[in-house]
């Protein structure tokens, strides 16, 4: 997550963004790569084995947020104890991946840019008008084709890659960047996304993850600690504790080792309420 990715990435969104901008019909020629006139349908879309290499992918990419998700379900069930892996990590991949793959692809664009799928434009026998990635006013009422919700998942897995150990990064990197451009392929080879729904959404994230770990791990302004994120999670998730607690007859013993459990888990602070992160 360093300048020269963020440089590679903001000239690959110029570049694609005019080219496509300027000739909007070069969309529609990768698309019909993958079109059967004689049947008029995108074929591999029913194809089990590539069915199965882009279920596996989303499967991989989840795989790869749930310790980060396991980890806070268990500090919210027991805020006495510390958490089990790193409160940054947990903070990067889960953000990440929900602004990702959920909030700006779900319930941003695709639910308000209007732009119809390859699939049900009329060039492969479709009943809706093709338009360029840079027009919202096209037909589709729902779950629409710009940009590529499944496409932005894959390239999440940029974010794990960003946390791994100095010397295996530059493969992880290469391997979330394969992760990302077979899911693409394979979304347009289904008609389900045009070149530069996908091309998007790989950048969108990118850019995203970079940000997000500039300010958690690398700006010193904004950059967090583990101690910081183990003691506001502790703080959050007190009152349901408590709560808990006190439906149990045995609180009084818990809640004496929970206080001091939580005494241990803030780095010492009597308060964490008065912990500003």
């Amino acid at each position: 997550m360093n300048r020269t990715g963020l440089f590679i990435a903001l000239s690959l969104a110029l570049v694609i963004g005019l080219v496509f901008g300027i000739y909007p019909e070069l969309d529609l020629k990768l698309a019909a790569l993958f079109y059967d006139p004689a049947t008029k349908s995108f074929p591999l879309k029913l194809n089990p084995a590539a069915a199965i290499m882009r279920d596996g992918a989303m499967w991989l990419a989840w795989a790869m947020a749930l310790p980060a998700l396991v980890a806070l379900v268990i500090k919210f069930v027991r805020p006495d104890r510390r958490l089990v892996i790193s409160g940054r990590a947990i903070i990067f991949l889960l953000l990440t991946m929900a602004l990702s793959a959920g909030v700006l692809t779900n319930l941003g664009f695709k639910a308000y840019w209007g732009r119809p799928r390859p699939v049900v434009v009329t060039q492969f026998n479709g009943p809706e008008a093709f338009v360029p990635w840079w027009d919202p006013r096209g037909t589709c009422g729902r779950n629409c084709s710009f940009f590529s919700g499944e496409g932005a998942t894959a390239f999440w897995t940029y974010a794990p890659a960003a946390l791994t150990p100095p010397a295996w990064r530059p493969i992880a990197y290469v391997g979330a960047t394969l992760l990302g451009l077979v899911t693409s392929v394979l979304r347009m080879a289904f008609g389900g996304h045009f070149f530069t729904d996908v091309a998007t959404a790989g950048l969108v994230t990118f850019l995203l993850i970079w940000l997000v770990h500039g300010y958690i791990y690398r700006w010193p302004k904004t950059r967090l600690t583990d101690e910081q994120i183990d003691a506001a999670l502790t703080r959050m998730a007190r009152p349901g504790y408590r709560l808990r607690r006190r439906e149990r007859p045995e609180g009084a013993s818990i809640g004496a080792k929970f206080d001091i459990r939580a005494r241990k888990a803030t780095g010492g602070i009597a308060n964490p309420d008065r912990l500003e992160v």
